[in-house]
């Protein structure tokens, strides 16, 4: 028996960061997204985000691949999202993402962060946050590739 605990913070957006997930109905995506995690045998601690881009913390089963997961899990959701009458300006997920590693006793304090995604966003765009959320877990950002698609 192997002992794993894989903490993620993933974050990722809609194609070109167009606010394509109406906030009347992003539960109904977040339980979509949650369904596909836990047939990965993977365990979601949080989901949340706004109209352009999600936040998960997320323990990813040791056998998948952070990028195999990603790859998965916006493939699944984005043919889910395209039939769903719900998110009709919906075209697709950004290719990049971004995901970062925690300690379990980190645990908390971004669970509480994903919490308080609506009121953060009042007053700091997906851009300042997510540059922010690369350059303070010491990633080098080459601005050739930033928020491309």
């Amino acid at each position: 028996m192997s002992y794993t605990h894989l903490l993620y913070h993933i974050v990722f957006r809609t194609k070109s960061g167009y606010p394509t997930i109406p906030e009347a109905h992003e539960k109904e995506l977040y339980a979509y997204i949650m369904g596909t995690i836990n047939n990965k045998k993977s365990k979601l601690y949080r989901i949340g985000g706004t109209k352009n881009h999600v936040h998960l913390l997320v323990d990813i089963h040791p056998t998948i691949a952070l990028s195999d997961f990603m790859k998965e899990l916006k493939e699944y959701s984005s043919k889910w999202l395209s039939r769903n009458p719900d998110f009709p300006d919906f075209e697709g997920w950004a290719v990049s993402f971004a995901g970062i590693t925690y300690n379990f006793n980190e645990r908390q304090t971004i669970i509480n962060y994903i919490s308080n995604q609506k009121e953060h966003h009042k007053t700091v765009s997906f851009e300042e946050e997510y540059r922010r959320f690369l350059t303070d877990n010491g990633i080098e950002i080459d601005e050739r590739y930033f928020l491309k698609d």
